[in-house]
């Protein structure tokens, strides 16, 4: 969830591949379109201006900030419905039970959240070692390394970070907390910058750990896992589902859920059992940002985004 900004015009912001966001909706005037990531409204407010009197937008984040940003730009249109929560929780919002003609999810952390050194997600400030994109709920990244042993460290370094380096790294965390404890982004990034130096050419050496961690402490590939199940389950047939990941591991979960490619148990000496009919699929191949973009918005260089499109396959829905 990626936008750029200016300081020069601090309330605007440009969302990632827009275009090519509200092409792969094909959004209707009538219908009925979530933002499950709503961050600081770009794609939002695009879809907005092409729905009539009777089209409907819900507007869905995490993020305290965004909520409150959500409900001072759209909160007075009688179109918007806006909720606090997890995408992932989607299904448990009555707003989406007569079914969504189209769901986008912006996923990662957003440029606001990045560029605030209070938030903890960068290694560029001094900040707390926070990374919660929801402050209100969980442990902090400080407090999840305060708890977790060596091997879960590693584990979490390894699995979400694709960290080379991972138990070494581990290692000196929890050698450096029998002392003190890691409370900022400074402390953690000189500590892996030492750890095990300057590997990449233009990449911090903390970079991978960092990811990590935001993605352990938000659970966000679980609540990509659940979200895109309800996303599919609240779309209407012949609704479209778009999802811009950031990271290999979001693309590679968000390609394999659109292919349908969930294990089935087959039990040994049994034939195969028939796969069933697909209930989405793939609208064109994976977009990425072009030269005009990535010139404007270096942020949208590693972003993926993905088309699907509801069929019957499975629609229960009266």
């Amino acid at each position: 969830m990626t936008d750029a900004r200016t300081s020069a015009t601090p309330l605007r912001h440009v969302p990632v591949m827009l275009a090519q966001v509200l092409e792969g909706l094909r959004v209707k005037a009538e219908g009925t379109y979530l933002d499950g990531t709503f961050g600081r409204g770009g794609h939002a407010r695009e879809v907005l201006a092409r729905l009539g009197e009777h089209g409907r937008l819900l507007l869905m984040d995490r993020d305290p900030e965004a909520i409150a940003n959500a409900g001072r730009d759209f909160g007075a249109d009688a179109r918007v419905r806006i909720r606090h929560a997890n995408f992932s929780e989607l299904a448990a919002w009555e707003e989406t039970a007569a079914g969504l003609d189209g769901v986008l999810l912006d996923l990662g952390v957003s440029s606001p959240q990045l560029d605030d050194p209070a938030r903890g997600f960068s290694f560029q400030g001094e900040g707390p070692l926070d990374m919660r994109m929801d402050p209100t709920r969980g442990p902090s990244a400080a407090e999840w390394l305060a708890a977790a042993d060596e091997k879960e460290i590693a584990d979490v370094l390894w699995r979400y970070g694709e960290e080379r380096m991972s138990r070494r790294i581990a290692r000196a965390i929890v050698e450096t907390r029998r002392s003190r404890p890691l409370t900022t982004t400074r402390e953690l990034a000189d500590l892996v910058a030492r750890t095990i130096g300057h590997r990449e050419r233009h990449k911090h050496p903390a970079t991978r750990t960092f990811q990590a961690l935001r993605i352990e402490v938000n659970d966000e590939l679980g609540a990509l896992e659940r979200g895109l199940a309800a996303a599919r389950d609240a779309l209407k047939v012949g609704g479209r589902l778009a999802v811009i990941s950031f990271h290999s591991l979001e693309d590679r979960a968000v390609k394999q859920f659109i292919r349908g490619e969930v294990a089935r148990p087959v039990r040994r000496g049994l034939p195969l059992p028939e796969a069933a009919p697909p209930a989405l699929v793939a609208v064109g191949k994976a977009q990425f940002a072009d030269e005009a973009e990535l010139a404007a918005n270096p942020r949208a260089r590693s972003a993926v985004l993905r088309i699907a499109e509801r069929t019957a396959a499975g629609e229960v829905r009266a």
